[in-house]
């Protein structure tokens, strides 16, 4: 019988990172101690010139780089990735999953889906395990920042979705979302799919991919109560399945609820299987 696909969906900051990515070795850079400063920043930048919050960062990140002298090149921008630090077992889970999917007779795959900068990303030790990352991200000319190309924010997450759903990749292809595909023909399905995200900004890719079947995990700061509240408050509402602190260990809370929803995506998937087999069995006497 074929493998089923499991498609794991990750938020970042937050989620693989207690931190916001930009705050380790890009902040450091332009000499940035107060790193509430450049939120605040950006959004005064946003509401000034009634700007998406996302741009703003964007264009607040070059504006910051050229002030201290710092390379605008995309290389630059990867290099300061490197020191992106992560929640314990994040650098180790991909692997662990990987093994134990293949064990439990299913394909697991891996993807970002953030409004963090995919220059960032690419630069961490994590990003060789993605199939792909969905996240800001600029165009280049002679390998200098000119523009963004793409800006995410929490309400278009969720085309992501459905392009993973339908096994669109390139982003400016977006338009085939629209494009009719029938449910069994769709190489990852909803009800296969596991979103990881932290906070108010997943709420709208956790309730899609809930409501259509799948799973939603909330990840909070381990000893932080306010990110424990916030957890509380999106189980309180029906947007995820389980709220579990930051632990990617082998073992820990968010394993074991992790691979119990691989084991019922896996049963699942082999029940509706063997339930068409015996329908179009029937149908064909």
């Amino acid at each position: 019988m074929e493998r089923p696909t499991v498609a794991l969906m990750y938020d970042f900051d937050g989620t693989l990172s207690p931190s916001y990515m930009q705050e380790y070795d890009f902040m450091d850079a332009i000499g940035l101690t107060d790193k509430d400063s450049f939120w605040c920043e950006s959004h005064g930048l946003a509401e000034k010139q009634q700007s998406s919050t996302i741009l703003a960062y964007m264009k607040l990140m070059v504006d910051k780089a050229q002030e201290n002298g710092i390379s605008i090149r995309r290389q630059q921008f990867v290099e300061f990735g490197r020191g992106i630090g992560f929640f314990p077992g994040v650098e180790q889970w991909f692997e662990l999953i990987n093994r134990k999917g293949e064990e439990m007779g299913v394909n697991v795959e891996h993807y970002i889906i953030s409004s963090g900068l995919k220059e960032l990303i690419e630069g961490t030790s994590i990003a060789k395990y993605f199939k792909q990352i969905y996240a800001c991200s600029f165009m280049y000319e002679n390998d200098k920042a000119v523009w963004p190309a793409v800006a995410v924010d929490f309400t278009s997450k969720t085309q992501f979705i459905f392009m993973i759903n339908k096994g669109i990749y390139d982003i400016w292809r977006n338009a085939q979302i629209n494009d009719s595909m029938p449910d069994e023909g769709r190489p990852v399905p909803f009800q296969n799919m596991i979103y990881f995200g932290d906070g108010e900004t997943d709420i709208p890719s956790m309730r899609i991919v809930k409501t259509e079947g799948g799973h939603s995990i909330a990840i909070y700061k381990p000893g932080n109560e306010s990110s424990r509240a916030q957890a509380r408050n999106l189980v309180h509402r029906g947007r995820v399945n389980f709220a579990c602190p930051g632990d990617y260990r082998e073992g820990s809370e968010l394993y074991n609820a992790v691979i119990a929803t691989i084991a019922k995506v896996k049963t699942g998937s082999d029940f509706h299987k063997l339930e068409r087999q015996n329908q179009k069995s029937m149908l064909e006497d």
